[in-house]
């Protein structure tokens, strides 16, 4: 078996040089339920419509406001459609830009995790189907922003995820190869993101996915950030007696 420097630990800094790590947003590097809810409860009062519940509002982060919206006032038999469905979004983007890290925080072991990977020398990067704007003002909020080469939204490429452009296209603002890229998330459009630009993919399991991860065959699945790097050392060939 070939062994290289363990992942673990920031003996070597090129253990990871010129591989590409890319983090969906929400639910994969930041907790974002409590603000992401709020805002669309928020639309959901204006609507005159009671609160729904965050547990159904999660399962459809992943596919940007829009979605949750809409499918918040499916959930009262309303139907949200066209200028009516982007009236609430401009409400929805008000308030959610006013409250954007009133709750959020990243994930237990996210900073850890990130700062053995830089110190391994990989690259990071963002791809999220948020607004770059507000995925920007969330990561400096939160004093993470400089950690990340690349951050790209939903508007910033012209095509999103499940798009493999909106990847491939992140992957080269942060100055990397696909071929040396692995994509982090929690989601099947994440999955599905992935599989189609033929890059590998890790599965967080404690985000908000509407069903198992492993449902959608990611390439290795994670229970917590203390597992991301044997996981990732796996994935690109790397072997450690520490891993």
């Amino acid at each position: 078996m070939v062994y290289c420097r363990s992942l673990l630990s920031p003996i070597s800094s090129s253990a990871m040089k010129h591989w590409t790590l890319v983090f969906d947003l929400d639910g994969t590097l930041i907790d974002t339920a409590p603000d992401l809810a709020a805002a669309t409860n928020h639309v959901m009062a204006e609507l005159g419509l009671a609160p729904v519940e965050e547990s159904e509002i999660l399962k459809y982060v992943g596919q940007g406001a829009l979605v949750m919206i809409e499918q918040a006032a499916a959930a009262h038999g309303r139907k949200l459609a066209g200028k009516n469905l982007y009236d609430q979004f401009d409400v929805f983007i008000e308030h959610y830009t006013a409250h954007i890290a009133d709750r959020s925080k990243p994930y237990d072991g996210l900073i850890a995790a990130l700062d053995r990977a830089s110190a391994n020398g990989a690259t990071l990067a963002v791809c999220t189907n948020k607004l770059e704007a507000q995925a920007r003002q969330l990561l400096d909020t939160l004093g993470l922003s400089w950690r990340f080469a690349a951050l790209t939204g939903r508007d910033s490429l012209g095509v999103w995820k499940p798009d493999p452009g909106h990847l491939t296209g992140t992957i080269a603002l942060a100055g990397g190869d696909p071929a040396k890229s692995v994509m982090i998330g929690d989601s099947e459009t994440d999955i599905a993101t992935a599989k189609a630009a033929g890059v590998p993919v890790i599965a967080v399991d404690f985000g908000y996915s509407d069903a198992p991860v492993a449902v959608f065959a990611p390439d290795a699945i994670i229970s917590s950030y203390a597992e991301l790097l044997p996981a990732i050392a796996r994935l690109t060939g790397c072997r450690s007696d520490a891993v």
